[in-house]
């Protein structure tokens, strides 16, 4: 079955030749191996070691940074002597390299897992990515010509007004192209692990972004759309404020006035109980507009 995560790919990014590997993080880890024909899905069976794939998933999420073995060590065998974390190490990444290039000839360079002295990382122009291909979208996205910021860096305070602008075709697509990759969270299969907290999070917040603002351009012309993406954003998030503000704008366009009056008296509610604040002024102002028409 070839990857979802082709739905709505629209821009010209480059993908390196083939062999290479495409890697699904968003909504569970998959792997598959594109040789230039069907990509074929690396099977769980091939995963001989349950550190090999900790080991690529510390890859992945520590991406930028190159980390260095000892860090590595630390953080997957955290209750190690050195001597014996060193071992589990190179037992891990022996494994990983198996699963990965099952026909690499003994000795030889791996084509994915790149080693600079001590330090490991991930050969990234050989490696197709989701959450890169994300993110790149969403800066295609800010780069428009009416592109809007989209905030990664945490959640959004309850105060936080995102700037809006006016959206060109080119900043729709490709915020429809960024949320079609985002399947669910970031890694669902190391949820407890701290090492992937931050990551999640921050991409997590630049998904919610996304889609109301998404949301908030296509208010105009298409609401159920807007209702459909403010509704999975409060779903994912029952804090956004924003996908409050919107869908009830949404409701009003389609004539529904008892349902956008509802939606304030959850979004109060919501706010009442976990900050002990009223919605913002521009929250209250929607409703006031809603109950004078």
């Amino acid at each position: 079955m070839y990857p979802i995560y082709l739905i709505y790919s629209i821009s010209p990014i480059y993908l390196p030749p083939s062999p290479m590997l495409r890697i699904q993080t968003l909504g569970g880890f998959r792997v598959w191996i594109d040789d230039g024909g069907i990509p074929a899905e690396i099977p769980p069976t091939a995963w001989t070691r349950e550190k090999a794939l900790h080991l690529l998933h510390l890859l992945i999420t520590l991406r930028r940074k190159k980390p260095h073995k000892e860090q590595i060590v630390d953080t997957l065998w955290p209750d190690l002597d050195p001597e014996t974390g060193d071992r589990d190490f190179r037992v891990a990444l022996n494994a990983l390299q198996n699963a990965l290039e099952p026909t690499r000839a003994p000795r030889t360079p791996s084509q994915y897992v790149i080693r600079s002295e001590l330090n490991y990382s991930l050969n990234l122009a050989e490696i197709w990515l989701d959450v890169d291909e994300f993110e790149k979208h969403l800066a295609l996205a800010n780069n428009s010509d009416h592109g809007s910021r989209l905030s990664g860096g945490g959640a959004l305070p309850h105060n936080a007004q995102a700037k809006s602008k006016p959206a060109g075709d080119n900043e729709t697509a490709h915020l429809q192209s960024a949320i079609a990759l985002y399947h669910g969270e970031y890694l669902p299969e190391r949820r407890y692990d701290d090492w992937t907290s931050a990551e999640r999070e921050r991409l997590h917040t630049l998904a919610l972004s996304a889609m109301t603002r998404l949301a908030e351009i296509l208010l105009p012309t298409n609401p159920l759309e807007t209702l459909r993406l403010t509704r999975r954003v409060l779903e994912l998030d029952p804090l956004w404020e924003n996908a409050y503000r919107i869908e009830m704008q949404a409701h009003l366009s389609t004539g529904n006035r008892p349902m956008a009056i509802r939606m304030y008296e959850k979004c109060k509610k919501v706010m009442m109980e976990e900050f002990g604040l009223e919605p913002l002024p521009e929250t209250r102002q929607i409703y006031k507009k809603i109950l004078g028409n």
